[in-house]
C-alpha cells in the first residue's frame, strides 16, 4: 500500500437480510464483521474464520 493512500472498504450484507436492519455485515476484504445497528463496533477476524463461517451457514 502506498503511504498516505486511503483505502475505503465497503460493507456487504446478505441479500436475505430483512428490511429492519437486523443483520451482520461483512467487510469487503473478508477481515471484519459488524452489526448493522452498531456500525462503529467492528469485530476483526481472520479470513479463515470467515470462510469457515460462510461454509457453515450455506
Amino acid at each position: 500500500m502506498d503511504a498516505g493512500k486511503v483505502v475505503i472498504m465497503e460493507w456487504r450484507k446478505s441479500s436475505r437480510s430483512g428490511s429492519e436492519g437486523d443483520c451482520v455485515e461483512l467487510r469487503q476484504d473478508l477481515a471484519a464483521l459488524r452489526d448493522s445497528k452498531r456500525p462503529d463496533a467492528v469485530l476483526e477476524v481472520s479470513r479463515t474464520a470467515i470462510t469457515r463461517l460462510i461454509g457453515q451457514v450455506k
